[in-house]
């Protein structure tokens, strides 16, 4: 079997990003420059043979996706698997994190005016966001940041791929640091971290896997289908209370 043999079975087989370091240790005969050379032939190919779907450069890797112009059709199949919606709050919040990383949530709330915990839980279960270390503040609060699964759900290649700060709101340009009465005035407010949807996962191409497209991504708009689903309301906590590891 030759290089790009090889590659194109470990995408196929991938249910995740992969980089050419990775794809690289299917086989001891591979290099990274070698996978480079297969990935894009494969690009080429797919695209000049008008396949329904492509190889995409997504979280820092490459993975085989459908097309999002065949959405239309993987929406009327039930077994499609399928992700909610995020709300309001919850983008809102996510926006705050991607630009201002690593912040704590006495920090979100002051810029949101509102209690933030309910929704940063949501965005957890999520694995959009996680904890990636504790402030040198008083009471050592955590500090969240994004994680490789945000890329993959918006379809990024890497952090660098999001809208330049300059073209966003004052709030999340510039850092305005907190003041001790500030920390105790947050709000509290109810909100609905995750509303229904019938849109269809961002799925992989792959044996024995359904193909589709996905949920929220500026690259690959995605598809609707199957049976509601219920979410459970997230509500917002007060701020006054401590964060717990």
């Amino acid at each position: 079997m030759n290089a790009h043999q090889i590659v194109e079975a470990v995408m196929f087989a991938s249910d995740a990003p992969l980089t050419a370091d990775e794809i690289a240790r299917a086989d001891e005969s591979l290099d990274e420059d070698q996978v480079e050379a297969a990935l894009q032939s494969l690009k080429a190919e797919y695209e000049d043979g008008g396949r329904a779907f492509q190889l995409v450069e997504v979280a820092e890797g490459y993975q085989l996706l459908t097309r999002p112009e065949f959405a239309p059709y993987l929406e009327r199949f039930d077994n499609v698997p399928r992700q909610s919606r995020l709300s309001g709050p919850a983008i809102e919040t996510l926006a705050i994190i991607a630009y201002r990383q690593p912040l704590g949530r006495l920090e979100i709330e002051y810029i949101r005016g509102v209690g933030a915990s309910g929704v940063i839980r949501t965005l957890q279960d999520r694995r959009l966001i996680d904890v990636v270390g504790r402030s040198e503040g008083l009471g050592r609060p955590l500090l969240y940041g994004t994680t490789q699964h945000f890329l993959e759900h918006f379809g990024f290649r890497s952090l660098e791929d999001l809208p330049r700060p300059e073209e966003l709101p004052i709030v999340l340009r510039e850092r305005i640091p907190l003041g001790p009465e500030e920390d105790e005035d947050a709000g509290s407010d109810e909100e609905t971290g995750e509303e229904p949807t019938g849109e269809a996962v961002q799925e992989p191409v792959g044996e024995g896997t359904d193909v589709d497209v996905g949920p929220e991504s500026p690259v690959i708009p995605s598809a609707s289908g199957g049976p509601d689903q219920d979410l459970e309301e997230e509500t917002d906590e007060h701020t006054t209370e401590s964060d717990t590891p």
